[in-house]
């Protein structure tokens, strides 16, 4: 009777909690539609000029600000975002790259106005730039590894993404011209992916169901059965969506 009682008066408590508690929703368009849209426009044209099909000593001077501003800024704005919205996998992919962005924005321009030297260069800019693409690679490795979760284009960006800065990586740290053009292209891949990825997100919350297809691994979020729930509502957060 004891164990019962105890237990009648927890169902009253959080019958009284969940009666008087009120949730207020603040939803978000999906982040990685701008993110994924500066993205492809930044990669896009550098590596564009990497792989040798446009370029001269002006374009540093040109690059910065697209770099800077549609990369970088805007990618990293959708990173924050994506924090709000509990995306974890934009949260942290937005976030590097758009930072990078802004750094390579900021680099390009000290090549232009002769303050810093070309990593295309002799010395060592090269290295330290092959650098930069070894950190990037490792975490956008993870990325994809966790994007296999959620759908397959995600994957496939990011898998392009990462091979793409591996192998930049090693032509910068091994001054091998030849595998940053494959590099190059590979970037390029994965900027065409990145932008049918933010048209598929973009027509899908216009038209309110999918147009694309991009191999979504899952349609809902879980809602897992609390066993403890004192003031939780059952389903976890009724009206809440999770992620994008």
């Amino acid at each position: 009777m004891t164990n019962g009682r105890t237990s009648d008066a927890d169902a009253a408590d959080h019958a009284f909690w969940r009666d008087h508690s009120t949730i207020v929703l603040s939803p978000v368009a999906a982040p990685s539609i701008l993110g994924l849209f500066g993205f492809a426009a930044a990669t896009f044209m550098v590596a564009a000029n990497l792989a040798g099909w446009y370029g001269s000593s002006d374009t540093p001077l040109v690059l910065f600000p697209f770099a800077l501003t549609a990369g970088g800024i805007a990618q990293f704005l959708a990173g924050m975002w994506a924090y709000r919205a509990r995306d974890a996998i934009a949260t942290a992919m937005h976030g590097i790259w758009g930072s990078f962005w802004i750094a390579y924005g900021l680099y390009t321009l000290l090549i232009a106005l002769g303050v810093l030297p070309a990593a295309t260069g002799s010395g060592s800019a090269p290295g330290a730039l092959g650098f930069w693409f070894v950190v990037l690679a490792a975490i956008t490795w993870i990325g994809a590894i966790a994007a296999t979760a959620d759908n397959s284009a995600l994957t496939a960006q990011l898998v392009m993404l990462a091979a793409g800065s591996t192998l930049l990586a090693i032509a910068l740290l091994a001054a091998t011209p030849t595998v940053l053009v494959i590099g190059a292209y590979l970037l390029i891949i994965s900027a065409l992916i990145a932008w049918y990825l933010a048209a598929a997100l973009m027509l899908e919350a216009a038209f309110n169901r999918p147009v694309l297809p991009t191999g979504k691994r899952h349609t809902a979020q879980a809602t897992d059965v609390l066993t403890s729930n004192p003031i939780q509502y059952a389903a976890g957060e009724p009206g809440v969506k999770v992620g994008q």
